[in-house]
């Protein structure tokens, strides 16, 4: 069978949504698990969400992350919380992403919670959002990728949905 690229029009095309900005507290350890990894709980303290497409806040401690740390340095997120949108809408929503530095130095900079420029990292999450009936039906029923910044004790996702 002979290979032929897609055409454009299979090419994914995307557009800014919205983004979170979350502050993260309470942070614990398990380490190492019975799996040779470190597991982790971060808790969403509270945030905003603001764009084009939805506005509103993180629900304080609704959720958090529980990533696993891999032998290898990479972050396995699953991050799970709910988004309260302007019009009062409770939105649950689901992060699976991963986060890995470019350097052994830049990963050390970001385990003492230094900041660190967004070029020296990889994070990445896809999230999946459960959105009551009505007007922000649509988070439910598209695909989206959010390229995330690590600042000091926070997060900062800029969300794209696929069209």
């Amino acid at each position: 069978m002979h290979y032929s690229p897609p055409s454009d029009q299979f090419f994914p095309k995307f557009e800014y949504a919205f983004t979170i900005s979350i502050d993260l507290a309470g942070l614990q350890w398990v380490t190492p698990t019975s799996i040779g990894a470190t597991r982790a709980a971060i808790y969403a303290a509270r945030g905003e969400v603001s764009g084009p497409r939805l506005n509103g806040k993180v629900i304080p401690m609704s959720g958090g992350d529980f990533p696993l740390q891999r032998p290898n340095g990479v972050i396995d997120f699953d991050a799970r919380y709910m988004l309260e949108a302007d019009d009062g809408a409770v939105i649950y929503m689901q992060n699976r992403g991963y986060r890995w530095a470019r350097t052994p130095e830049i990963a050390e900079l970001m385990s003492s919670n230094q900041d660190v420029d967004p070029s020296d990292y990889y994070m990445r999450v896809t999230p999946r959002f459960e959105p009551p009936e009505g007007p922000h039906e649509w988070l439910g029923k598209h695909v989206f990728v959010g390229v995330a910044e690590k600042i000091p004790n926070a997060n900062r996702i800029h969300y794209f949905v696929m069209l």
